[in-house]
């Protein structure tokens, strides 16, 4: 399995595990600590940049469904009683989500000097040796 596939299948069942989290009842809602916003940031941070690895010639269409995803999510929560709605809270996803497709979009552009980089990191690391 190369990259583009592997991120492509992470991609979507972590949109799948958002959707979950977004609209579960509040108690059964996963939690890793109290910073809220930065799960928020990370989880679309991640979002982003997998969907931008996985379909890095279509970023322009990623960037609008990682951030049409935040919105919808965050106003599909108007519909349950005990969740809400917050325009602080689609911020942080919105932010998260950009930064995760920029992210992206820089690996996609110089990922072919990247590996080479760390191909001569890895030659001068056998010459010590």
């Amino acid at each position: 399995m190369n990259l583009k596939r592997a991120a492509g299948l992470l991609a979507w069942v972590l949109f799948a595990v958002i959707a979950y989290s977004t609209m579960s009842p509040l108690d059964l809602r996963p939690r890793i600590g109290h910073l809220v916003h930065i799960e928020r940031f990370g989880a679309f941070g991640l979002l982003g940049l997998l969907f931008a690895l996985a379909y890095p010639k279509r970023l322009g269409r990623v960037l609008v469904l990682v951030l049409a995803t935040a919105i919808g999510f965050e106003l599909l929560q108007m519909i349950s009683a005990d969740r809400h709605a917050r325009v602080t809270d689609v911020a942080v996803k919105l932010m998260g989500g950009a930064c995760g497709v920029f992210s992206g979009w820089i690996i996609a552009r110089y990922r072919s000097q990247f590996v080479a980089w760390l191909g001569r990191i890895n030659e001068n690391a056998k010459c010590r040796s």
